[in-house]
């Protein structure tokens, strides 16, 4: 019906546009300047084409305004030059990228003394992001003719602004062909080499976790544009220099060269476990057998890399970077696990899986360090630091799932060394006793009415991995248990950890059978990510379910309601990536064709049809209040 009344306006822009002296400011001030510019207003576009508007715009956004304006309104003008360039228009686009003038005016911004302008940098980068899309070939030319272009942005890499101008050198270059040509150039130029010079302890902590960001973008976008690009054959130059054994060796010289510090070595942690990343997980793409994004083989010259220097990574986990007291929730933790040691903990889950699938040596070092008997210290050590209990259970679900891969394949090295760590995991590091000495203190400790142990949870699912695979696998072969602790465990599989799994399944309707909480994850593949993220959400996840879970005694009788029309069974488990596993509501069919019944009858009260043919919806009436607030008060 609205659209019957004609409610446009004409443009204060126009009028604006009439006058001869009508400045760049004056234009900027109107609020629609950028819905007139997207929509390709053309006196508009002329007027800002011109050489003296694009300097203007230009400088806008490459030079500091002056300081006496108010700090909200400083940057207005800044803000919308940059919008008016990266708006996408065409004729922008030429004008800015084929003028060599103006790209002179904006490379100069880089010129500037460090520490750039967070914001003006931000401005620049989305500037220059856009004519790498849009004028590739012309602004790359441009580039590759300033010999000290590189150097410049490295300088400036403290500001995370010029992180995203070399990954759109990186990922937003077509076609192929002068994609290849502008990684070769950076490789030529050392960027793998000069970003890796960065993550030393005598750096910035800013400088290298910059560094360090912008390697892991490199890889992870290099590889997923060569799993795209399998029919251009040629191989990513900056790829191969960053998984080669040398590269690698120079990073990990680094972490140790001089003071062990914790932002040399977190940083440097991150991008071996990026080189390690086999699987990436789902995020918008499409999904494979596995639930995974892409599969990704990992060169053997990395794990060679890190061999010789798992013992300094062991020695971390021993003696990490001092760290102060901590005051948490439930008191003052004098020794805090630290940033340092997660990481160590999180390199030596992927190792394990990695190792597993290509690389027997680093399972042999790791079992020869004993550093999975450390970690199982800190495990029981630092009661409610979820993040690290995570990756220690990865470490157990990495030793064990070989076992059932390998176990109709024929002895080899290979299959000797998982054999050899799964012996140590049992023999050396007494996993069996370690969970049921564990069990029997939380529950004395549950019995004096104290707290239930933060690592409650994931015992469960190590106790429930270990269970999996002795039924399924050829580990009973490796445990030999002392005759005291066999019985034990048999008994504690049996009545304990089958009535914690019957828990930790609450079914509120219905005759659904219960689970043990990590059964899902026994035939998944190995846990998907290992990344913080997917960390701290299981932290979060865990807990509420640590004492959520337990509390919950109900029978299925208490909760049913034969005559409802709404039948509502939700399936709660532990398991940490499935808080919710199931959520069915089942409406009845009479109930539904009631409340349709009922909302007709309602729409035919409460509402009427229109048709062009009514009366004018503006014509003034006269209102009764009368009638209205008798309305209200019924």
């Amino acid at each position: 019906m609205f659209w019957k009344f004609d409610l446009h306006t004409s443009s204060h822009l126009e009028a604006l546009l009439d006058k001869e002296d009508v400045t760049l400011t004056e234009l900027m001030d109107e609020e629609d300047v950028l819905q007139e510019c997207k929509a390709q207003n053309r006196r508009l576009l002329l007027f800002l084409c011109q050489d003296q508007s694009m300097q203007e715009l230009v400088r806008l956004i490459t030079t500091d305004p002056p300081a006496g304006v108010e700090e909200t309104k400083r940057f207005k003008y800044s803000n919308i030059a940059c919008e008016l360039l990266t708006c996408d228009v065409g004729v922008i686009n030429d004008k800015l990228g084929n003028e060599e003038p103006l790209l002179e005016t904006l490379y100069a911004f880089l010129e500037q003394p460090s520490p750039l302008n967070p914001l003006l940098a931000s401005f620049f980068s989305k500037t220059i992001g856009n004519l790498i899309t849009r004028k590739t070939e012309q602004v790359i030319s441009f580039l590759r003719r300033k010999e000290g272009f590189l150097s410049l942005v490295l300088k400036h890499i403290d500001t995370s602004a010029m992180m995203d101008v070399l990954l759109r050198l990186i990922s937003c270059v077509e076609p192929p062909p002068l994609r290849l040509e502008t990684l070769t150039w950076l490789n030529d130029e050392k960027l793998a080499q000069r970003l890796i010079e960065l993550i030393h302890p005598e750096r910035d902590e800013e400088r290298q976790s910059n560094a360090s960001q912008t390697l892991c973008d490199i890889i992870r976008l290099s590889r997923d544009q060569a799993s795209q690009l399998q029919e251009f054959s040629q191989p990513d130059p900056l790829l191969t220099v960053l998984e080669s054994q040398g590269c690698v060796e120079q990073l990990l010289q680094n972490m140790f060269s001089g003071a062990r510090t914790e932002s040399c070595i977190v940083n440097g942690i991150q991008v071996l476990l990026t080189l390690l990343e086999i699987r990436r997980p789902v995020v918008d793409g499409v999904m494979d057998a596995q639930g995974f994004e892409r599969s990704y083989t990992v060169n053997s010259s990395i794990l060679l890399a890190i061999q010789p220097h798992l013992i300094h990574f062991h020695q971390l986990l021993l003696e990490p970077p001092k760290r102060n007291p901590m005051l948490t929730t439930l008191g003052v933790l004098e020794e805090p696990l630290g940033n340092t040691r997660l990481h160590v903990a999180r390199l030596v889950a992927s190792l394990l899986y990695t190792s597993s699938a290509s690389h027997a040596v680093i399972a042999q070092e790791l079992c020869g360090l004993n550093t999975m008997d450390l970690l199982l210290d800190l495990f029981f050590k630092y009661t409610w630091n979820n993040f690290l209990h995570l990756q220690v259970e990865l470490c157990v679900a990495a030793i064990l799932r070989p076992c059932t891969l390998t176990s109709e394949l024929p002895a080899t090295p290979k299959n000797s060394a998982h054999n050899l760590m799964v012996t140590h995991l049992f023999q050396h590091c007494h996993l069996v006793q370690r969970i049921l000495e564990a069990w029997e203190e939380n529950d004395r400790i549950q019995a004096e009415d104290g707290m239930r142990r933060g690592y409650m949870g994931h015992l469960t699912r190590i106790a429930n991995t270990v269970v999996h695979n002795l039924e399924k696998g050829p580990v009973h072969t490796q445990i030999k248990l002392p005759e005291d602790y066999r019985g034990r465990w048999e008994t504690f599989v049996e009545q304990t950890l089958s009535e914690t799994n019957r828990k930790n399944t609450i079914d509120l309707m219905g005759t659904g059978n219960p689970r043990p909480s990590s059964e899902d994850d026994m035939e998944s593949p190995f846990p998907k990510e290992l990344t913080l993220q997917q960390v701290f959400s299981d932290y979060q996840i865990q807990q509420m379910t640590a004492n959520f879970v337990d509390q919950f005694g109900f029978n299925d009788e208490e909760f049913t309601d034969h005559d409802d029309s709404i039948g509502i069974q939700i399936l709660y488990e532990i398991t940490p990536c499935k808080l919710l596993k199931l959520c069915t509501f089942k409406f009845s069919l009479c109930s539904l064709q009631a409340n349709t019944a009922v909302f007709e009858a309602c729409s035919k009260e409460r509402i009427q049809s229109f048709d062009d043919d009514e009366e004018d919806i503006w014509e003034e009436k006269e209102i009764n209040y009368a009638t209205q607030t008798k309305s209200r008060n019924r």
